[in-house]
Parts: structure tokens; C-alpha cells; sequence
């Protein structure tokens, strides 16, 4: 027996951050460049770009800025902070989710 979850968050019934962006995000701090960021997630840039965009307009907050020599690009502090807080989310539902899980085979244990 398995428990799933998806979990993201939403503005207005809009999506502004998940698992998606946290990638994308995570991508372009290693990449350093949202185009070798999409070609890691296998994803067009033009998706990346799109998704990205929207969740900095939906928050009202930059995410990612240009570099002063316009060679790359980095995380603003907001983003970082948001992906720190939503992994952390992740971690706490999944220690939650194990739990109950638990808790159901326990239940559920010699019945068929």
C-alpha cells in the first residue's frame, strides 16, 4: 500500500511554483543559463522561458537575474529562499505521508 501526493502552490487558481519550477530553478543555479538549464530538463527554452515567466509575474517578484556581462544568469535571493521552503515542504509531507502509510498497512495488515 502507497500513499501519492503531487503538491503545488497556486495564486488565484493559477500555478506559480511546484516541482516543475523548482526544477527549472535548480537548473539554471547549476547551469547558470536557462538555456542549458532547459536542454538538461530536456524541455524547450521557450516552455522554460514561459514558465518561469509566469511564475514571476503570478508572485510579483523577480526569480532569475542577468549577469552584469550578460553571460549567464543567477537565482535572486527569493528564489532561493522559495526553493528552500518548498523542498522542505516536500521533506515534511514526506516524513507525514510515510507515517500514515505505516499506519494504513498496520490497519489493513491480515485483511483482504
Amino acid at each position: 500500500m502507497n500513499i501519492k501526493h503531487k503538491v503545488w502552490i497556486e495564486k488565484e487558481g493559477r500555478v506559480v511554483f511546484g516541482r516543475g519550477r523548482d526544477d527549472i530553478l535548480t537548473a539554471v543555479r547549476d547551469m547558470r543559463s536557462l538555456n542549458a538549464a532547459a536542454k538538461k530538463l530536456q524541455m524547450s527554452y521557450r516552455a522554460a522561458w514561459g514558465r518561469l515567466k509566469a511564475s514571476e509575474e503570478r508572485m510579483g517578484m523577480k526569480l532569475v537575474e542577468i549577469d552584469a556581462n550578460e553571460k549567464g544568469m543567477h537565482l535572486t535571493s527569493q528564489a532561493e529562499a522559495l526553493i528552500d521552503r518548498f523542498e522542505q515542504l516536500e521533506r515534511d509531507l514526506e516524513k507525514l505521508l510515510a507515517k500514515a502509510e505505516s499506519d494504513f498497512q498496520s490497519l489493513t495488515k491480515g485483511r483482504s
